[in-house]
């Protein structure tokens, strides 16, 4: 599905002409693209990271970056972004308190990362794999519910249905009504912006779950439980450490999940699946544990 070039494009979608071959013809037509550009994180004057990402929802990506990296504790500790435009890409110079500034100073932790890259980087095998608190509390969910998500994403996901080139993290409350959706070129930059908006929103991680049109990796499942997500849904397939965070963080993991079925790979006890779908075992891979 592409957009229409006579409407105005969404943020973070560009029109470009290409060469398009179909049924033995070619044609010059204008085409919907995905940006992606350089995104600088500068912390008080500091630079730590630079990412390619989707030039959209940038200031909720700040604030989402900075916790679920674990530069800042809460959002009162993040105190003003802005956003500066260079030939190169943008630069968010971003405030935070001045402690943490200088934890952050002392983490070394400058990388830069390829598209949606979680840990490009990281100094050291403590530095890759962090452990975050488990998650305290996290809703009880529906099977009816993760449909209704999955139903609904798709309507909301403008960049993607432009381009079909993005990736997206929505969070839905625990009837699967979804309040917030972020898109970007990076699957950790889009629950990034989604966290940050979340925040923004003054949306509590204990009331609700998250969707992501990706696989659960590692990376997901740690900046889901730093921030308090208890529970996370994926189209697509866990790994192994994700696995193994999502049992020591107490964060549900369903993978695979479409209309029909899905797999429940950790604390499942959470999720309560339909009668006739439990004894019929329709289930796309992983087990219920």
């Amino acid at each position: 599905m592409k957009a229409d070039l006579e409407k105005p494009l969404p943020r973070g979608v560009v029109a470009r002409e290409v060469e398009r071959h179909r049924g033995g013809a070619v044609a010059r037509v204008g085409d919907a693209l995905a940006e992606e550009i350089p995104v600088a994180l500068v912390y008080n004057g500091r630079p730590h990271a630079v990412m390619m990402a989707t030039p959209a929802d940038l200031e909720d990506f700040a604030l989402g970056f900075s916790l679920s990296e674990g530069i800042i504790d809460n959002a009162a500790q993040f105190e003003n972004v802005e956003p500066f435009e260079a030939l190169a890409g943008i630069e968010l110079r971003i405030e935070i308190a001045a402690a943490k500034a200088g934890l952050l100073a002392d983490r070394v932790r400058e990388l830069t990362g390829r598209t949606g890259c979680g840990l490009c980087g990281a100094q050291t095998l403590e530095a890759a794999v962090r452990h975050p608190p488990a998650v305290a509390v996290a809703p009880v969910v529906h099977a009816a519910a993760l449909r209704r998500a999955l139903a609904r994403m798709p309507q909301l996901q403008v960049v993607n249905a432009a381009t079909g080139a993005v990736h997206a993290a929505a969070w839905a409350d625990a009837d699967g009504r979804v309040a917030l959706l972020r898109e970007d070129v990076g699957r950790h930059n889009a629950l990034d912006k989604l966290i940050g908006a979340m925040q923004r929103g003054g949306i509590d991680a204990r009331t609700g779950f998250l969707v992501v049109t990706s696989r659960a990796s590692y990376e997901m499942v740690m900046k889901a439980a730093t921030v308090g997500i208890g529970f996370l849904v994926a189209i697509s397939a866990p790994t192994a450490l994700a696995l193994a965070l999502a049992r020591e963080a107490n964060v549900t993991l369903v993978g695979f999940a479409r209309a029909d079925g899905y797999g429940v790979y950790a604390h499942g006890q959470r999720l309560v699946a339909d009668a006739a779908t439990a004894r019929a075992g329709n289930f796309h891979g992983g087990h219920d544990i």
